[in-house]
């Protein structure tokens, strides 16, 4: 049997692959956030207006650990402020304009980043981005009520492991990069991990994150790395009188 058309496109599939896997952890914030006070309505306007993952978490941990609702969300405002960065790239790669603009704002995350920053094309681009945030924004919310509902019924959903899920997929999608980049690459990765992981234990959450994007200041440094064209066209071209 032949899939539907508009999954023939590999970055749509990608991207509704991407959108359950994650989506599936939204079971584990709704149990959080019950736990922590809120009501399964509020945890589901979350997902629905935050939709935000990490940031979500942090919320709700400040919430169950005793703090204030308000430090609390300046806590998730700071570990968001990381998607700013995404939306300044993305824009410019996926061109949209007006409402479009807007709506596609909401979804600005480290999954559709991810999905869609490899796509030298607009088209794809488009492609991978809208299918990641309308199948993974789907499921977070979708999950997240089933969590909230199930809490009292569920000892334990920590001890399914949900909540890693959203991390080891972007990691899966960050090591193709990692691993074929250049030596800049991986030095900028190693020291941004390095000093997300020192400042863990002394710094409020999100400003750890923030911290690990200074690495990034390495690629200043040095002459820009040489771009390998993908074809020989270019190659057979210039050689043409």
């Amino acid at each position: 049997m032949k899939a539907p058309s508009f999954l023939r496109s590999t970055a749509v599939r990608d991207g509704v692959g991407l959108g359950v896997a994650v989506g599936a952890a939204g079971l584990a914030f709704g149990t959080a956030a019950v736990t922590a006070g809120l009501s399964p309505a509020q945890a589901v306007f979350l997902s629905l207006f935050a939709f935000t993952g990490a940031s979500q978490f942090a919320l709700v941990g400040v919430v169950a650990g005793g703090g204030s609702l308000v430090a609390g969300v300046l806590g998730a405002l700071l570990l968001g402020a990381r998607n700013t960065l995404y939306g300044l790239r993305l824009a410019d790669i996926l061109g949209w304009r007006g409402l479009r603009r807007a709506v596609a704002a909401h979804g600005v995350i480290d999954e559709t980043a991810a999905m869609t920053l490899p796509h030298t094309d607009r088209a794809s681009a488009r492609e991978a981005f809208t299918a990641t945030y309308v199948v993974l924004g789907a499921f977070w919310v979708a999950t997240t009520l089933v969590g909230s509902l199930a809490t009292d019924r569920v000892a334990d959903v920590s001890a399914f492991g949900l909540d890693a899920v959203g991390p080891a997929v972007f990691l899966g999608l960050l090591w193709p990069r990692l691993r074929d980049g250049d030596t800049r690459v991986r030095v900028i990765a190693l020291l941004g991990a390095g000093v997300a992981l020192a400042a863990t234990p002394l710094l409020p959450p999100g400003v750890p994150v923030l911290l690990a994007a200074s690495a990034a200041l390495v690629g200043l440094l040095g002459p820009a790395p040489e771009t390998v064209p993908r074809t020989g066209r270019a190659t057979v071209e210039e050689g043409r009188p």
